[in-house]
C-alpha cells in the first residue's frame, strides 16, 4: 500500500476529484476544503483515498509529512486587470487551502521519496 505522500500525489494527478490540484507553478497543491471533504474524505470504505474522514486528520498529515500551508496570496500577478481576475477567482474558491512542501512538485516527481514523516 502506498504511503500518504504517493496517496496524495496519484490523488492531485487524477482527474477523478475536483477538490484538489496544483497550484500555476506546480509546486503547492490546492483544495476546496468544503468540498475535498465531500469528495474524498466522505468516501466509505473501500472507495477510501486515506483512512479518515476529518480534515483536521487530514491536514494534521500533511503537517506530519513537512508541508507548510500557504497564504492564499503568495503568488499573485503584477497587472492590475490580472490580480482582479485572480480576486474574484479567490473570492469564488474563499475556502482554498496552498500546501507546500519543496519534495512534492509536479515537476519533479522523483523528490517525492523525499517525502518523509516527521
Amino acid at each position: 500500500s502506498l504511503c500518504f505522500p504517493q496517496r496524495l500525489w496519484k490523488l492531485v494527478e487524477s482527474d477523478q476529484f475536483q477538490s484538489i490540484w496544483w497550484s500555476e507553478s506546480g509546486k503547492c497543491v490546492a483544495i476546496n476544503a468544503e468540498l475535498f471533504k465531500e469528495e474524498v474524505l466522505g468516501r466509505e470504505a473501500p472507495l477510501w483515498v486515506f483512512a479518515m474522514q476529518k480534515m483536521k486528520s487530514f491536514l494534521r498529515q500533511l503537517n506530519l509529512y513537512g508541508f507548510t500551508k500557504m497564504p492564499q496570496d503568495f503568488q499573485r500577478s503584477a497587472s492590475l486587470p490580472e490580480f482582479l481576475a485572480e480576486e474574484a477567482a479567490a473570492a469564488a474558491h474563499s475556502w482554498v487551502l496552498y500546501y507546500y512542501n519543496p519534495s512534492f512538485n509536479r515537476e519533479h516527481p522523483h523528490l517525492l521519496e523525499r517525502c518523509k514523516r516527521r
